[in-house]
C-alpha cells in the first residue's frame, strides 16, 4: 500500500487491491498503526480514529483531500 501522503505522524495510505463493492477511502497510520479509514466521497470515518487524535486526522486529511483523491483514482481507474 502506498502513502499517498504524510502530515506530521500521520500518513495517508491507498491499498492498490480492493473490492468494487467499497466506497472509494484511504487508511490512516499513525507511526507503524493502521487507525481508521476515511470515505474520499465525504470525509466521514469510516472507522473511528483514536478520541485524541480525531481532529488531528480530520484537519490533516482536509488540507490533503484533493491530493489523496487524485492518487486514489489513478491507482484504481475509477
Amino acid at each position: 500500500m502506498p502513502t499517498v501522503v504524510s502530515e506530521g505522524r500521520f500518513k495517508f495510505v491507498v491499498n492498490t487491491l480492493e473490492d468494487l463493492y467499497e466506497p472509494p477511502h484511504v487508511y490512516v497510520w499513525v507511526g507503524s498503526e493502521d487507525v481508521c479509514r476515511i470515505e474520499l466521497n465525504g470525509g466521514q470515518f469510516m472507522d473511528w480514529p483514536p478520541p485524541s487524535d480525531a481532529r488531528r486526522i480530520r484537519d490533516a486529511y482536509a488540507r490533503r483531500a484533493g491530493a489523496i483523491r487524485r492518487c486514489w483514482d489513478d491507482i484504481h481507474k475509477r
